[in-house]
């Protein structure tokens, strides 16, 4: 992606199902979980670089032994840093005791972050400040060790407000209004009420204090407490915890907008955000590895006993399609295929646009997530080229010499690197017109493959803001002197915010939203935002089965070609010599390339819940206003 964006976090659990003895045995060490977690974190390194959280809890420990281990870091390698901290502490408890070397139960005993059950984060922060208090996982002590609970998730809560002032009501004193801390304190309430409660039953049947805490662990119910405390939650959401006693569960929001997959066989239970990632850690077939529904948990029982529970009503699927464009690694086979898929289905607009003239075409892809849709790409301009030459020959009748023929079939799609970005470059001058020079030369260009007659097709997976095309890329390739310079996206145009864990909090930095705006003044009708800004205030108070997006009103005053034919101009200077082009995928296009994902609040407007909703209106009235502030 050209725009920086920062995005989704990923999670990952791990639940050894057999003693630490058995993996010392068949694997060569008891730190088996430890290091596959250190892979399972570093394959969704993708997915955070703000920051990265271990923690870990020992099954079956002796009151006064230590049974909870975490460590964070925001570092700037922050995974590294977390398990170089692993590693010298274990190194030193191994130099300090060398008969731990040896004995699985002296390790367990006495060396922190060894454990059964082990939760991994890693964070991509989109709100709060990114300092290491704001990095999952979260930690909820008490003496009783059921009461303990870690939280990690991908998520966004829409309604942090009501959820905070949900935990005032209850009685408590939160320390701040975060989604994360909200969301872990309400499951600690319902935890601290299942467990008080089935305390006060055990007494009522004759048990002593100390023969009662074994006797909570096997009868609380870990999907009750869950129901009740997501019964207020509005977002997206992949949630996992770990509870003291060695329960675990990850929770899916119920339109399933945040992915997670599991993998269970009789040695673990492993869930993470993307499935190659447990793919290759475990070395596990793609059929193996199953997706958690949504509005479902996996729930896994100190005893190891694993089962899916719904704990919340499924709503309409709509899980991210960002993920299959973007955020996702692509080694994913499903994902894979649909984003060559999305790079095929754009290709009749491309072709229309450079009138069929691939001889004249120069094809190329901005690096690197848009790889994988750019070979997509090239084998409809191979297809269609095979359909050129076959007429081509046909028409001649057979009268083409072999010279004729073979210059006919000689022609192939022109392939070029021609924006490579130069990744050492900082700009570190914060004066403008100083620091738009430097910009404009985050990316270097390949000279001599482009002539003056030659169109130049880039294609992005996405563009958001419009900022780096239009400082950078566009005044770089413009260089090479080419006709005409198309970009082409293969996402739709991003009208909306996100409110489910992207970072989009904001209208007015869209350059989807800002090209609209200009249509509005351009064509008289700019009134019409004052109209959608009075309605948008009188949604603050309404039920959420009223809301609606009435952003989505001013989009339809103009069509899709319109608002990306002005894209085009926003992000072409003056001194930009060639003509500017813009190509977005159609709607129908990216349904019809990711069947399985079909959230895409962000192009349409149409959020999966009343939250989203809510939080388009707020941003409409945030930019109305000139209020810099986030919407949710």
């Amino acid at each position: 992606m050209s725009d920086a964006l920062k995005h989704e976090c990923g999670i990952a659990l791990i639940r050894l199902k057999k003693p630490l003895e058995f993996y010392k045995e068949k694997y060569g060490s008891a730190f088996y979980g430890v290091n596959k977690m250190y892979l399972m974190m570093e394959k969704q390194h993708n997915r955070g670089q703000d920051g990265a959280g271990f923690a870990s809890i020992k099954l079956d420990t002796k009151p006064g032994e230590r049974y909870i281990s975490r460590v964070r870091s925001i570092a700037q390698q922050p995974i590294q840093d977390i398990f170089d901290q692993i590693n010298e502490r274990i190194n030193e408890e191994f130099a300090a005791h060398p008969e731990y070397q040896d004995d699985v139960a002296l390790q367990k005993r006495h060396i922190p972050y060894i454990g059964e059950v082990l939760l991994g984060h890693v964070r991509y922060g989109t709100f709060g400040k990114n300092s290491v208090e704001s990095v999952h996982p979260f930690l909820r002590q008490n003496n009783w060790m059921h009461r303990n609970l870690i939280v990690a998730g991908n998520f966004n809560m829409t309604n942090v407000n009501e959820l905070f002032d949900g935990l005032i009501a209850l009685g408590q004193h939160p320390k701040e209004k975060a989604d994360t801390i909200t969301v872990m304190e309400k499951i600690g309430h319902f935890l601290d009420d299942a467990v008080s409660k089935i305390y006060k039953k055990l007494k009522k049947e004759g048990y002593s204090k100390s023969e009662c805490s074994p006797l909570i662990a096997e009868r609380l119910n870990v999907a009750k407490i869950l129901k009740k405390s997501s019964k207020n939650w509005d977002g997206g959401f992949a949630m996992a915890g770990l509870l003291g006693h060695g329960d675990s569960f990850v929770l899916r929001d119920p339109a399933g907008i945040r992915p997670v997959y599991y993998y269970e066989d009789d040695e673990i239970v492993a869930v993470a955000s993307e499935r190659p990632v447990i793919q290759t850690v475990f070395n596990v077939n793609f059929e193996d590895v199953k997706e958690l529904d949504p509005g479902h948990a996996i729930i896994t029982e100190k005893s190891g006993v694993t089962t899916i529970k719904q704990i919340m009503k499924p709503l309409e699927r709509k899980a991210c399609s960002f993920e299959r464009i973007y955020f996702s690694r692509g080694s994913d086979a499903e994902i894979y295929q649909e984003r060559k898929t999305l790079g095929k289905l754009l290709m009749p607009k491309v072709l229309e646009a450079i009138d069929n003239d691939t001889k004249n075409t120069v094809f190329s892809y901005i690096p690197n997530t848009a790889e994988t849709s750019f070979f997509g790409m090239i084998e409809t301009v191979e297809q269609h080229l095979n359909e050129q030459k076959t007429k081509a020959i046909l028409n001649g009748n057979g009268q083409l010499t072999s010279a004729q023929v073979t210059e006919i079939l000689s022609e192939r799609p022109r392939i070029e690197k021609i924006a490579i970005k130069d990744v050492k470059l900082r700009t570190f001058i914060t004066e403008d017109s100083s620091r738009d020079d430097l910009v404009a030369h985050v990316y270097d260009v390949t000279y001599g493959v482009i002539k003056p007659t030659d169109n130049l097709v880039i294609i992005d997976d996405s563009i958001v803001r419009g900022t780096t095309l239009k400082k950078s890329i566009i005044k770089m390739v413009d260089r090479l002197n080419p006709k005409q310079i198309i970009v082409v996206s293969s996402a739709p145009q991003i009208r909306y915010p996100d409110c489910y864990g992207i970072d989009m909090a904001n209208l007015e930095s869209l350059i989807a939203f800002r090209a609209m705006l200009e249509l509005l003044k351009e064509n008289n009708k700019y009134h019409l935002v004052e109209e959608v800004y009075e309605k948008c205030k009188l949604q603050l108070t309404i039920a959420d089965n009223e809301v609606r997006n009435y952003v989505k009103d001013l989009y339809s005053e103009f069509t899709a070609d319109a608002i990306s034919d002005k894209i085009a101009e926003l992000i072409s200077e003056d001194t930009v010599k060639a003509k500017v082009k813009t190509i977005f995928q159609p709607i129908a296009n990216l349904h019809k390339a990711c069947p399985k994902n079909l959230g895409d609040w962000y192009f349409t407007g149409n959020y999966p819940t009343a939250g989203g909703n809510r939080v388009v209106n707020r941003a409409f009235i945030n930019f109305y206003e000139g209020n810099n502030e986030r919407a949710y």
